[in-house]
């Protein structure tokens, strides 16, 4: 059975790639764009790397522009990256039956809660799956295992994430510098091939 698994290169979402793939399902990438930067270029990078195929889905930049000013009203991101988020599942699940994501317990944002993943499944009847079995540290062990990760401080270069547009955007209607006080600095793990064996 093939399945989307949204990506961004990161170790959550190339950790689900390889539990799908294990199980026996046909692993898609997929990360979006809204068409303003090429974001999707470090994850499609890590996609190659890993030997899984990659596809862009291009999404409308009505929707990065609603966003855009979710977050502008709000002054913080989480509002915001949950929205694109919900968004874009239903964008994957035009085309897929299995959508999946690297969303694992503990994390905040973007995330859906049991409700609206029931109501998701619903409307598109798809099947929805992600890691909220697993904790950061546990991914991070596993991931560890598995992939050599690069991580540094994110920037455009490095991250396939929404942030990457959304802040782009803000800064190019709010100018240089709006984004970075927005979203608090962060350092981005980003998957660049399998570990080799010692």
């Amino acid at each position: 059975m093939k399945v989307c698994v949204l990506y961004s290169g990161g170790k959550d979402s190339s950790l689900m790639a390889v539990i799908l793939h294990k199980l026996g399902y046909q692993v898609e990438l997929a990360t979006v764009n809204f068409g303003i930067f090429p974001s999707w270029k470090p994850a499609a990078q890590s996609a190659h790397n890993l030997g899984f195929s990659h596809q862009i889905l291009k999404a409308d930049t009505s929707l990065l522009d609603e966003t855009v000013e979710m977050i502008l009203n709000d002054g913080f991101p989480n509002n915001g990256l949950n929205h694109i988020h919900s968004q874009t599942m239903k964008i994957a699940a035009e085309n897929y039956s299995v959508v999946a994501d690297g969303t694992r317990r503990d994390d905040r944002v973007p995330k859906l809660n049991s409700n609206q993943i029931r109501s998701f499944e619903d409307s598109k009847q798809v099947q929805y799956l992600n890691l909220a079995g697993f904790g950061h540290k546990t991914i991070d062990k596993l991931s560890m295992r598995l992939f050599e990760v690069k991580k540094e401080l994110t920037s455009k270069d490095n991250n396939s994430d929404y942030e990457i547009e959304i802040r782009y955007l803000i800064d190019q209607l709010r100018g240089d510098k709006t984004a970075s006080r927005i979203f608090p600095e962060h350092i981005q793990s980003r998957v660049i091939g399998w570990r080799k064996n010692e």
